[in-house]
Protein backbone atom coordinates (compact mmCIF):
# COMPACT_ATOMS: atom_id res chain seq x y z
CA UNK A 1 0.00 0.00 0.00
CA UNK A 2 3.26 2.04 0.16
CA UNK A 3 2.58 3.24 -4.11
CA UNK A 4 -1.36 3.69 -3.37
CA UNK A 5 -0.67 5.79 -0.22
CA UNK A 6 1.92 7.96 -1.17
CA UNK A 7 -0.47 9.10 -3.69
CA UNK A 8 -3.37 9.27 -1.17
CA UNK A 9 -3.56 12.28 0.66
CA UNK A 10 -3.23 11.43 4.23
CA UNK A 11 -6.84 12.87 5.53
CA UNK A 12 -8.11 10.91 2.92
CA UNK A 13 -6.62 7.55 4.13
CA UNK A 14 -7.54 8.49 7.36
CA UNK A 15 -11.58 9.43 6.64
CA UNK A 16 -11.77 6.31 5.00
CA UNK A 17 -10.17 4.44 8.32
CA UNK A 18 -13.05 6.24 10.26
CA UNK A 19 -15.75 5.18 7.96
CA UNK A 20 -14.68 1.29 8.20
CA UNK A 21 -14.04 1.72 12.07
CA UNK A 22 -17.82 3.35 12.14
CA UNK A 23 -18.98 0.42 10.31
CA UNK A 24 -17.32 -1.76 12.40
CA UNK A 25 -18.39 -0.65 15.49
CA UNK A 26 -22.38 -0.32 14.38
CA UNK A 27 -22.07 -4.00 14.01
CA UNK A 28 -20.76 -4.46 16.96
CA UNK A 29 -23.42 -2.41 18.69
CA UNK A 30 -26.25 -4.32 16.37
CA UNK A 31 -24.68 -7.66 17.42
CA UNK A 32 -25.89 -7.03 20.65
CA UNK A 33 -29.48 -7.58 19.66
CA UNK A 34 -29.38 -10.62 17.83
CA UNK A 35 -27.34 -12.21 20.95
CA UNK A 36 -28.63 -12.80 24.24
CA UNK A 37 -26.08 -11.07 26.52
CA UNK A 38 -22.22 -10.68 26.34
CA UNK A 39 -20.92 -14.25 25.86
CA UNK A 40 -17.35 -15.77 24.92
CA UNK A 41 -18.19 -15.12 20.71
CA UNK A 42 -18.97 -11.13 21.53
CA UNK A 43 -15.84 -10.91 23.53
CA UNK A 44 -13.63 -12.24 20.18
CA UNK A 45 -15.89 -10.17 17.98
CA UNK A 46 -15.11 -7.07 20.47
CA UNK A 47 -11.52 -8.09 20.46
CA UNK A 48 -11.30 -7.96 16.59
CA UNK A 49 -12.92 -4.77 15.90
CA UNK A 50 -10.34 -3.01 18.72
CA UNK A 51 -7.34 -4.56 17.13
CA UNK A 52 -8.34 -3.90 13.66
CA UNK A 53 -8.94 -0.50 14.74
CA UNK A 54 -5.85 0.00 16.15
CA UNK A 55 -3.89 -1.07 13.44
CA UNK A 56 -5.36 0.60 10.73
CA UNK A 57 -5.23 3.68 12.56
CA UNK A 58 -1.34 3.52 12.77
CA UNK A 59 -0.37 1.54 9.55
CA UNK A 60 0.88 4.74 7.96
CA UNK A 61 3.72 5.25 10.83
CA UNK A 62 4.64 1.18 10.27
CA UNK A 63 4.53 0.56 6.92
CA UNK A 64 6.54 -2.89 6.78
CA UNK A 65 5.59 -6.42 5.42
CA UNK A 66 5.17 -7.79 8.90
CA UNK A 67 2.79 -4.65 10.11
CA UNK A 68 0.58 -5.66 6.75
CA UNK A 69 0.58 -9.43 7.43
CA UNK A 70 -0.63 -9.27 11.18
CA UNK A 71 -3.82 -6.33 9.15
CA UNK A 72 -4.56 -9.12 7.43
CA UNK A 73 -4.56 -11.85 10.18
CA UNK A 74 -6.65 -9.83 12.06
CA UNK A 75 -9.07 -9.34 9.04
CA UNK A 76 -9.17 -12.97 8.70
CA UNK A 77 -9.94 -13.39 12.22
CA UNK A 78 -12.90 -10.46 12.13
CA UNK A 79 -14.48 -11.76 9.08
CA UNK A 80 -14.69 -15.41 10.03
CA UNK A 81 -15.67 -14.29 13.54
CA UNK A 82 -18.90 -12.96 12.04
CA UNK A 83 -19.31 -16.09 9.61
CA UNK A 84 -19.76 -18.19 12.43
CA UNK A 85 -21.14 -16.01 15.51
CA UNK A 86 -23.91 -14.76 13.21
CA UNK A 87 -24.77 -17.90 10.69
CA UNK A 88 -28.05 -16.37 9.95
CA UNK A 89 -26.16 -13.96 8.38
CA UNK A 90 -25.96 -15.19 4.69
CA UNK A 91 -23.41 -11.59 3.67
CA UNK A 92 -20.40 -12.74 5.19
CA UNK A 93 -20.31 -15.76 3.27
CA UNK A 94 -19.20 -12.97 0.59
CA UNK A 95 -17.33 -11.24 2.95
CA UNK A 96 -15.00 -14.48 3.99
CA UNK A 97 -15.09 -15.27 -0.55
CA UNK A 98 -13.68 -11.75 -0.86
CA UNK A 99 -10.85 -11.50 1.86
CA UNK A 100 -7.72 -11.63 -0.10
CA UNK A 101 -8.93 -9.18 -2.00
CA UNK A 102 -7.62 -6.81 1.04
CA UNK A 103 -4.39 -7.54 0.18
CA UNK A 104 -4.48 -6.18 -3.64
CA UNK A 105 -4.33 -2.59 -2.10
CA UNK A 106 -1.10 -2.95 -0.35
CA UNK A 107 0.63 -4.01 -3.55
CA UNK A 108 2.35 -6.53 -1.98
CA UNK A 109 2.57 -9.68 -4.11
CA UNK A 110 4.13 -12.10 -1.50
CA UNK A 111 1.36 -10.92 0.66
CA UNK A 112 -1.53 -11.67 -1.88
CA UNK A 113 0.10 -15.10 -2.48
CA UNK A 114 -0.25 -15.92 1.78
CA UNK A 115 -3.74 -14.71 2.00
CA UNK A 116 -4.87 -16.49 -1.02
CA UNK A 117 -3.45 -19.79 0.48
CA UNK A 118 -4.55 -18.81 4.43
CA UNK A 119 -8.10 -18.34 3.10
CA UNK A 120 -7.87 -21.86 0.77
CA UNK A 121 -7.16 -23.79 3.74
CA UNK A 122 -9.69 -22.14 5.81
CA UNK A 123 -12.91 -22.39 3.59
CA UNK A 124 -12.02 -26.12 2.97
CA UNK A 125 -11.75 -26.16 6.85
CA UNK A 126 -15.50 -24.23 7.01
CA UNK A 127 -16.70 -25.95 4.15
CA UNK A 128 -15.81 -29.69 5.96
CA UNK A 129 -17.26 -28.34 9.16
CA UNK A 130 -20.91 -27.56 7.57
CA UNK A 131 -20.92 -30.99 5.73
CA UNK A 132 -19.65 -33.46 8.86
CA UNK A 133 -20.87 -31.35 11.58
CA UNK A 134 -23.19 -28.82 11.33
CA UNK A 135 -25.45 -30.93 8.58
CA UNK A 136 -27.42 -28.19 7.25
CA UNK A 137 -28.59 -26.89 11.10
CA UNK A 138 -27.39 -23.26 11.04
CA UNK A 139 -26.18 -23.10 7.73
CA UNK A 140 -29.31 -24.42 5.59
CA UNK A 141 -28.74 -22.01 2.75
CA UNK A 142 -24.67 -23.31 1.99
CA UNK A 143 -25.75 -26.93 2.81
CA UNK A 144 -28.49 -27.06 0.63
CA UNK A 145 -26.19 -26.97 -2.23
CA UNK A 146 -23.16 -27.66 -0.43
CA UNK A 147 -21.06 -28.46 -4.15
CA UNK A 148 -22.62 -26.00 -6.07
CA UNK A 149 -21.25 -22.88 -2.89
CA UNK A 150 -17.80 -24.54 -2.78
CA UNK A 151 -17.43 -24.21 -7.33
CA UNK A 152 -18.55 -20.41 -6.87
CA UNK A 153 -15.64 -19.73 -3.66
CA UNK A 154 -12.98 -21.77 -6.00
CA UNK A 155 -14.24 -19.18 -9.12
CA UNK A 156 -14.40 -16.56 -6.77
CA UNK A 157 -11.00 -17.40 -5.26
CA UNK A 158 -9.87 -17.61 -9.23
CA UNK A 159 -11.13 -14.31 -10.49
CA UNK A 160 -9.63 -12.72 -7.48
CA UNK A 161 -6.03 -13.91 -8.68
CA UNK A 162 -6.85 -12.87 -12.09
CA UNK A 163 -7.33 -9.64 -11.00
CA UNK A 164 -4.57 -9.15 -8.66
CA UNK A 165 -2.35 -10.25 -11.43
CA UNK A 166 -3.86 -7.69 -14.29
CA UNK A 167 -3.77 -4.81 -11.79
CA UNK A 168 -0.30 -5.86 -10.51
CA UNK A 169 1.37 -5.85 -13.71
CA UNK A 170 0.02 -3.11 -15.14
CA UNK A 171 1.21 -0.86 -11.87
CA UNK A 172 4.36 -2.31 -12.31
CA UNK A 173 4.48 -0.85 -15.15
CA UNK A 174 2.92 2.21 -14.22
CA UNK A 175 5.75 2.73 -11.70
CA UNK A 176 8.63 1.89 -14.38
CA UNK A 177 7.34 4.77 -16.46
CA UNK A 178 7.03 7.29 -13.53
CA UNK A 179 10.51 6.26 -12.61
CA UNK A 180 12.05 6.81 -16.24
CA UNK A 181 10.45 10.06 -16.62
CA UNK A 182 11.74 11.23 -12.94
CA UNK A 183 15.28 9.72 -14.73
CA UNK A 184 14.17 12.25 -17.64
CA UNK A 185 13.79 15.36 -16.03
CA UNK A 186 16.37 15.12 -13.77
CA UNK A 187 18.87 13.93 -16.70
CA UNK A 188 17.58 17.34 -18.41
CA UNK A 189 18.28 19.20 -15.45
CA UNK A 190 21.80 17.77 -14.61
CA UNK A 191 22.28 18.79 -18.06
CA UNK A 192 21.57 22.32 -18.57
CA UNK A 193 23.38 22.41 -14.74
CA UNK A 194 26.42 20.60 -16.46
CA UNK A 195 26.93 22.46 -19.84
CA UNK A 196 26.74 25.96 -17.96
CA UNK A 197 29.04 25.13 -15.31
CA UNK A 198 31.49 23.28 -17.84
CA UNK A 199 31.82 26.26 -19.73
CA UNK A 200 32.42 28.85 -17.44
CA UNK A 201 35.44 26.50 -16.10
CA UNK A 202 36.74 25.65 -19.84
CA UNK A 203 36.97 28.94 -20.63
CA UNK A 204 39.78 30.08 -16.96
CA UNK A 205 41.40 26.66 -17.60
CA UNK A 206 42.16 27.39 -21.30
CA UNK A 207 43.66 30.53 -20.51
CA UNK A 208 45.65 29.35 -17.86
CA UNK A 209 47.38 26.22 -19.56
CA UNK A 210 48.34 28.70 -22.76
CA UNK A 211 49.91 30.61 -20.23
CA UNK A 212 51.72 27.49 -19.37
CA UNK A 213 52.59 26.26 -22.42
CA UNK A 214 54.01 29.46 -23.58
CA UNK A 215 56.44 29.69 -19.84
CA UNK A 216 57.07 25.81 -21.32
CA UNK A 217 58.70 26.96 -24.36
CA UNK A 218 60.33 29.91 -22.83
CA UNK A 219 64.13 29.06 -22.66
CA UNK A 220 64.32 31.14 -19.81
CA UNK A 221 63.17 28.62 -17.70
CA UNK A 222 65.52 25.86 -16.39
CA UNK A 223 64.65 21.93 -17.16
CA UNK A 224 63.27 21.12 -13.33
CA UNK A 225 60.71 24.84 -14.10
CA UNK A 226 59.55 23.06 -16.99
CA UNK A 227 58.99 19.66 -15.73
CA UNK A 228 56.44 21.40 -13.51
CA UNK A 229 54.89 23.30 -15.85
CA UNK A 230 54.32 20.18 -17.73
CA UNK A 231 53.37 18.53 -14.77
CA UNK A 232 50.52 21.40 -14.37
CA UNK A 233 49.49 21.06 -18.10
CA UNK A 234 49.02 17.30 -17.78
CA UNK A 235 46.53 18.35 -14.85
CA UNK A 236 45.20 20.82 -16.70
CA UNK A 237 44.49 18.34 -19.69
CA UNK A 238 42.65 15.92 -17.17
CA UNK A 239 40.60 18.66 -16.11
CA UNK A 240 39.43 19.34 -19.35
CA UNK A 241 38.83 15.17 -20.05
CA UNK A 242 36.41 15.60 -17.27
CA UNK A 243 34.42 18.79 -18.53
CA UNK A 244 34.12 17.06 -21.99
CA UNK A 245 32.51 14.42 -20.02
CA UNK A 246 30.28 16.63 -18.20
CA UNK A 247 29.54 18.18 -21.80
CA UNK A 248 27.73 14.83 -22.94
CA UNK A 249 25.62 14.71 -20.38
CA UNK A 250 23.78 18.28 -21.56
CA UNK A 251 24.46 17.53 -25.27
CA UNK A 252 24.98 13.74 -26.05
CA UNK A 253 27.33 13.54 -29.07
CA UNK A 254 24.71 11.54 -31.76
CA UNK A 255 26.63 11.70 -34.50
CA UNK A 256 29.81 9.74 -33.03
CA UNK A 257 30.44 6.82 -35.64
CA UNK A 258 29.90 3.43 -35.07
CA UNK A 259 32.40 1.09 -35.61
CA UNK A 260 32.30 -3.47 -35.43
CA UNK A 261 33.91 -4.09 -32.05
CA UNK A 262 35.30 -7.02 -30.67
CA UNK A 263 34.59 -7.00 -26.97
CA UNK A 264 37.40 -9.65 -26.29
CA UNK A 265 40.24 -6.71 -27.43
CA UNK A 266 38.60 -3.71 -25.45
CA UNK A 267 38.23 -5.76 -22.39
CA UNK A 268 41.80 -6.82 -22.94
CA UNK A 269 42.69 -3.23 -23.71
CA UNK A 270 41.26 -1.80 -20.41
CA UNK A 271 41.92 -4.57 -17.72
CA UNK A 272 45.67 -4.17 -19.35
CA UNK A 273 45.30 -0.37 -18.25
CA UNK A 274 43.48 -0.85 -15.02
CA UNK A 275 45.89 -3.82 -14.25
CA UNK A 276 48.05 -1.17 -12.45
CA UNK A 277 45.09 0.72 -10.55
CA UNK A 278 44.12 -2.87 -9.57
CA UNK A 279 47.49 -4.16 -8.24
CA UNK A 280 47.66 -0.75 -5.82
CA UNK A 281 44.94 -2.32 -3.53
CA UNK A 282 46.12 -5.99 -4.29
CA UNK A 283 43.28 -6.53 -6.49
CA UNK A 284 43.21 -9.09 -9.05
CA UNK A 285 41.49 -8.83 -13.11
CA UNK A 286 39.98 -12.04 -13.87
CA UNK A 287 38.74 -12.45 -17.38
CA UNK A 288 36.51 -15.02 -19.42
CA UNK A 289 35.53 -13.73 -23.24
CA UNK A 290 34.78 -15.73 -25.85
CA UNK A 291 35.53 -15.41 -29.01
CA UNK A 292 33.61 -13.37 -31.79
CA UNK A 293 31.86 -11.26 -29.73
CA UNK A 294 30.52 -8.43 -32.24
CA UNK A 295 28.69 -5.35 -31.11
CA UNK A 296 27.67 -2.22 -33.06
CA UNK A 297 29.09 0.86 -30.98
CA UNK A 298 31.87 3.25 -30.57
CA UNK A 299 34.76 2.60 -28.98
CA UNK A 300 35.93 5.19 -27.11
CA UNK A 301 32.29 5.30 -25.38
CA UNK A 302 32.53 1.18 -25.00
CA UNK A 303 36.13 1.70 -23.16
CA UNK A 304 35.14 4.41 -21.27
CA UNK A 305 31.84 2.32 -20.54
CA UNK A 306 34.12 -0.25 -19.20
CA UNK A 307 36.45 1.75 -17.55
CA UNK A 308 34.24 3.48 -15.29
CA UNK A 309 32.58 0.21 -14.54
CA UNK A 310 35.59 -1.89 -13.98
CA UNK A 311 37.47 0.73 -11.81
CA UNK A 312 33.98 0.74 -9.35
CA UNK A 313 34.24 -3.06 -8.64
CA UNK A 314 38.04 -2.64 -8.04
CA UNK A 315 37.18 0.21 -5.49
CA UNK A 316 33.89 -1.82 -3.71
CA UNK A 317 36.33 -5.04 -3.75
CA UNK A 318 37.89 -6.04 -0.20
CA UNK A 319 42.03 -5.80 -0.31
CA UNK A 320 43.11 -8.91 -1.98
CA UNK A 321 40.17 -9.85 -4.07
CA UNK A 322 39.46 -10.62 -7.41
CA UNK A 323 37.13 -8.64 -10.08
CA UNK A 324 35.88 -11.64 -12.71
CA UNK A 325 34.94 -9.94 -16.22
CA UNK A 326 33.21 -12.27 -18.51
CA UNK A 327 31.50 -11.74 -21.74
CA UNK A 328 29.52 -14.45 -24.37
CA UNK A 329 26.93 -14.82 -26.60
CA UNK A 330 23.24 -15.32 -24.74
CA UNK A 331 20.87 -16.14 -27.91
CA UNK A 332 21.09 -12.64 -29.86
CA UNK A 333 22.81 -11.12 -27.10
CA UNK A 334 26.43 -10.34 -26.04
CA UNK A 335 26.13 -10.13 -22.23
CA UNK A 336 29.06 -8.63 -20.20
CA UNK A 337 29.07 -9.84 -16.32
CA UNK A 338 31.70 -7.66 -14.02
CA UNK A 339 31.07 -9.72 -10.65
CA UNK A 340 33.14 -8.37 -7.23
CA UNK A 341 33.63 -9.36 -4.05
CA UNK A 342 33.06 -6.01 -1.78
CA UNK A 343 30.43 -5.23 0.73
CA UNK A 344 27.53 -5.38 -1.62
CA UNK A 345 24.61 -2.67 -1.60
CA UNK A 346 20.93 -2.55 -0.16
CA UNK A 347 17.69 -3.05 -2.74
CA UNK A 348 17.63 0.32 -2.01
CA UNK A 349 20.83 1.25 -2.83
CA UNK A 350 20.77 -0.51 -5.71
CA UNK A 351 17.80 1.33 -7.11
CA UNK A 352 19.32 4.43 -6.42
CA UNK A 353 22.57 3.88 -8.84
CA UNK A 354 22.36 5.99 -12.14
CA UNK A 355 21.08 9.32 -10.50
CA UNK A 356 22.67 11.81 -10.55
CA UNK A 357 25.13 12.86 -7.36
CA UNK A 358 24.54 9.84 -6.04
CA UNK A 359 27.42 7.89 -5.02
CA UNK A 360 28.87 5.47 -2.21
CA UNK A 361 32.14 6.92 -2.46
CA UNK A 362 33.39 9.45 0.32
CA UNK A 363 34.19 11.92 -2.90
CA UNK A 364 31.95 10.97 -5.78
CA UNK A 365 29.58 12.62 -7.78
CA UNK A 366 27.74 9.64 -9.23
CA UNK A 367 28.03 11.46 -12.84
CA UNK A 368 30.46 8.61 -13.87
CA UNK A 369 27.78 5.63 -13.55
CA UNK A 370 25.12 8.24 -14.88
CA UNK A 371 27.30 8.53 -17.93
CA UNK A 372 27.62 4.85 -18.12
CA UNK A 373 24.12 4.49 -17.79
CA UNK A 374 23.32 6.96 -20.84
CA UNK A 375 26.22 5.24 -23.36
CA UNK A 376 24.65 2.20 -22.85
CA UNK A 377 21.05 3.29 -23.27
CA UNK A 378 22.46 5.32 -26.28
CA UNK A 379 23.29 2.12 -27.87
CA UNK A 380 20.04 0.48 -27.23
CA UNK A 381 21.39 -1.83 -24.29
CA UNK A 382 20.56 -2.67 -21.40
CA UNK A 383 22.17 -2.75 -18.01
CA UNK A 384 21.05 -3.58 -14.30
CA UNK A 385 23.07 -4.50 -11.12
CA UNK A 386 22.50 -7.14 -8.58
CA UNK A 387 23.65 -7.19 -5.03
CA UNK A 388 23.19 -8.24 -1.75
CA UNK A 389 25.06 -6.69 1.59
CA UNK A 390 27.69 -9.00 2.48
CA UNK A 391 27.76 -10.63 -1.10
CA UNK A 392 29.36 -8.40 -3.86
CA UNK A 393 27.60 -6.68 -6.32
CA UNK A 394 27.19 -8.00 -10.13
CA UNK A 395 26.86 -5.78 -12.94
CA UNK A 396 25.28 -7.26 -16.27
CA UNK A 397 26.18 -5.22 -20.01
CA UNK A 398 23.89 -6.34 -22.83
CA UNK A 399 24.54 -5.33 -26.23
CA UNK A 400 22.80 -6.78 -29.46
CA UNK A 401 25.11 -9.00 -31.39
CA UNK A 402 26.17 -7.20 -34.61
CA UNK A 403 25.18 -10.33 -36.80
CA UNK A 404 21.89 -9.01 -35.88
CA UNK A 405 21.80 -6.17 -36.57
Amino acid sequence: MREFYSRVNRKTYYILMLMIIVLMMSGLILSTLELDGIDFGYIIHFLCVAFLTVCLWIYPKHETHTFRKIIILFGFAYFYTLFFLYPQTWTTYILICLIPALSILFFDLKLFYFSFIINGILMVITFGYILLIDRGDLYTYLHYDILGNFINIIAVQVLLFFIFQISFKRMKKQQLYYEQLQQSERLKMVGQLTAAVAHEIRNPVTVVRGFLQFFDEDPSFDDPMKRKFKLMIDELNTVEQIISQFLTLSKPNGEQKLEKVDVKDVIESVTGLLHSYAMLSDNQIVTYVEEDCMISINKIEFKQLLINIIKNALEASDVGRSVSIMANRNNNFIEITIIDEGSGMSEAEVKSLGTPFYSLKSNGTGLGLMICFNIVEKYGGEIYYSSSVGKGTTATIRFLAINDQ
